[in-house]
């Protein structure tokens, strides 16, 4: 069916209730390019005149989605009905295609969760609490049906990312929900090639580093200073552990929170409104970028879910790591501080911020403050 013989879709306005996606079942706020893709998919709203329903289709036909809903099941937490919203967000290093040389190995197809962060969105939408998940938490993983309906079995005290290498991003979900007891009400995927461009379609981001880092893993060497990164940089960035901090993954979540407040800053002040072509690049580099939950699998859907999630501010984002101590058996790995992880699963399920006393005195990477948002 071509553009002009199909029916204009409806746009909500600006301030509308969130809709919910059309498209046959198959992720928000946080993560990597999150925002970029919430403000960027919210921007067509204004691009207006005869070629909207081409352009609505075209960035339609961009993105990806997998049915969480239905390859999960109802052995779910329950959803809590309190005005707040949980959205798993996940870099991926798939090593197919373009990511092959930036996630490094065999062009295999091969998947892991480089990136893990729940999102949390307080009642109101005007705050959110971060928390990162490392990807070397041991964890027990339990069975789950992937997207595709193949079951995998149970696992004991393997690694977190294994969850989503295993069965992709519903097995992940499940992971999620098994380790915190919160329903994750959807889910986004960010890959790396994709969040290169849209730094670099953005301009570069800006961020002061304090210290120098020179990490030959992840092609980086900054000088302590100021700097508006490439998307090569910013990759390097977010993937950076060993030029920072104590090498661990606990560093390199530092580093990539930082990165976020920073990257929430620059698509506030880049102006993407006034310029159709470029909001137009932004918007369809970030519907090819994300894989989402099918609730918000259509234009329609996530323009009314970025809506609901633009007025959040950097500084209006807690952002932390779930609470761990090293493992004794192996300095590589970590375990859940349990009792202090409860108390920040506890005040996520009751909408309430995050107590200082969870991540008090829990192991920490030694990379905060080494960037900041400039």
């Amino acid at each position: 069916m071509s553009p002009e013989s199909t029916p204009e879709p409806v746009i909500p306005e600006a301030g509308a209730s969130r809709g919910r996606g059309r498209r046959r079942k198959a992720p928000g706020k946080g993560r990597r390019a999150l925002l970029v893709t919430a403000w960027t998919a919210a921007g067509i709203l204004v691009l207006g005149g005869t070629g909207v329903g081409y352009l609505y289709f075209k960035l339609n036909g961009n993105l990806k989605t997998v049915d969480i809903n239905q390859a999960l099941g109802t052995d779910r937490p329950t959803k809590v009905d309190n005005g707040s919203e949980n959205i798993l967000v996940l870099g991926s290093d798939t090593r197919s295609g373009a990511n092959k040389k930036l996630a490094g190995g065999a062009d295999d197809g091969s998947a892991r969760s480089d990136t893990a962060m729940i999102i949390h969105v307080y009642k109101g939408h005007k705050k959110a609490a971060v928390v990162s998940v490392p990807r070397d938490t041991l964890v027990d993983r339990p069975s789950c049906t992937d997207a595709h309906g193949t079951t995998h079995s149970a696992a004991t005290g393997v690694m977190f990312n294994s969850a989503y290498s295993t069965g992709g991003a519903a097995c992940a979900v499940k992971t999620v929900e098994s380790l915190t007891g919160i329903r994750m009400d959807h889910y986004l995927e960010v890959d790396f090639s994709g969040f290169q461009k849209l730094v670099d379609e953005l301009g570069g981001v800006t961020v002061t580093t304090t210290k120098n880092i020179d990490d030959r893993e992840s092609h980086l060497d900054l000088k302590a200073g100021t700097h508006t990164l490439t998307g090569k940089q910013a990759l390097g960035l977010v993937r950076t552990r060993h030029g920072v901090g104590d090498g661990s993954d606990l560093g390199r979540i530092q580093l990539q929170q930082a990165f976020v407040k920073a990257l929430i800053d620059q698509v506030k002040q880049v102006g993407v409104f006034t310029s159709p072509k470029k909001l137009y690049d932004l918007a369809d580099t970030a519907t090819k970028t994300v894989t989402t939950d099918s609730d918000i699998g259509s234009v329609n859907s996530l323009i009314g879910f970025a809506d609901g999630l633009k007025s959040i501010s950097s500084k209006n984002m807690h952002m932390v790591t779930m609470p761990v101590e090293y493992d004794p058996a192996n300095p590589n790995r970590v375990i859940v501080a349990e009792a202090k992880a409860k108390l920040v699963w506890k005040a996520l399920k009751n909408d309430r911020p995050i107590p200082a006393s969870a991540t008090k005195g829990t192991a920490t990477g030694q990379a905060k403050g080494v960037v900041t948002s400039s």
